[in-house]
């Protein structure tokens, strides 16, 4: 019993560890796709963390089929969605805006298990996503932004990736996990490719060093493969809702850099804006963890 809570508050910090890595990087992707374009950076990116993803998984590549690959391939088509619009939306506005719209996919993707494969939302979900809509609103309001396409760049980034998670749910309790994040990056990395090949005519950036360097580096080794690559590992030892509860800080983390290294600032009504979507997130997690614990009591 001790050793098992000592894995899981171990698997939390790693958790939490991935949370804080991710939303670090909002501001360094800003700043690399400023001189590279969005296809580019993203062809690069997750070229180079799926082949460390291969090198990772290699014992396991001869379990590859045609069911697994079509898995990945699924998951790699929300990612690449995903992180293409959520790296045109750090084209068009601040980083901690597109952070913490981003994070509405805790909100989302109860909803979409509902609509999908008919999981009943609960109630605190509901109210979760009417305090995070709000907030929504309040983090755009009478702004110098205001909601603009990188607002709905982000917002349509939050659905893919919440696409991503009810659909990896599934996925990963029937296929190798290790072949589908690697199978999933390698997609990224092949779509990005053929999108950097129709709208920019390349897929060379102009230099290998500086900025582009520098966020090509971080992105792969700490907000892709450390990141993906423990989020699956330490699932085992802790619990999905205790887990997106973790990673409603990314957004807390990624305002936080946005402030201390890119001189972001925001008014009040943004900040309480922001404040009001970590709100309804913790609400929709903390609500339905804790009345699962109750059911379970009195089962």
């Amino acid at each position: 019993m001790i050793m098992a809570r000592i894995r899981e508050y171990g698997a939390d910090f790693l958790l939490l560890l991935v949370a804080l890595a991710w939303g670090s990087t909002f501001f360094i992707v800003q700043d690399a796709i400023r001189d590279t374009p969005v296809y580019i950076f993203l062809f690069w990116r997750f070229l180079f963390a799926g082949i460390l993803m291969g090198v990772i998984s290699y014992k396991h590549l001869g379990a590859i089929d045609k069911d697994t690959l079509i898995a990945g391939g699924v998951l790699g088509l929300f990612m690449f969605l995903g992180f293409a619009f959520q790296t045109f939306g750090l084209s068009l506005t601040y980083s901690s805006t597109v952070a913490f719209i981003t994070g509405l996919n805790v909100i989302i993707v109860p909803f979409l298990l509902f609509i999908i494969f008919k999981n009943k939302a609960s109630i605190y979900s509901i109210f979760g996503a009417f305090c995070a809509a709000l907030g929504l609103y309040f983090l755009t309001l009478k702004s110098s932004i205001g909601f603009g396409k990188g607002e709905l760049y982000a917002l349509v980034c939050a659905f893919m990736f919440a696409a991503h998670i009810v659909f990896t749910d599934r996925f990963s309790k029937k296929y190798n996990v290790l072949l589908l994040v690697m199978i999933q990056l390698l997609t990224v990395a092949l779509l990005s490719f053929v999108a950097a090949g129709i709208f920019d005519h390349k897929i060379m950036p102009q230099a290998f060093d500086g900025v582009f360097l520098d966020a090509l580096i971080v992105t792969v080794l700490f907000a892709t493969v450390f990141a993906f690559g423990v989020q699956t590992a330490m699932q085992r030892y802790t619990t999905p809702a205790k887990t997106a509860i973790i990673f409603t800080l990314e957004p807390v983390s990624a305002g936080a850099f946005g402030y201390y290294f890119a001189d972001e600032v925001f008014s009040f009504t943004q900040l309480s804006g922001a404040f009001m979507i970590l709100f309804g997130m913790l609400l929709a997690e903390l609500g339905t963890y804790f009345r699962n614990k109750r059911r379970d009591a009195h089962a």
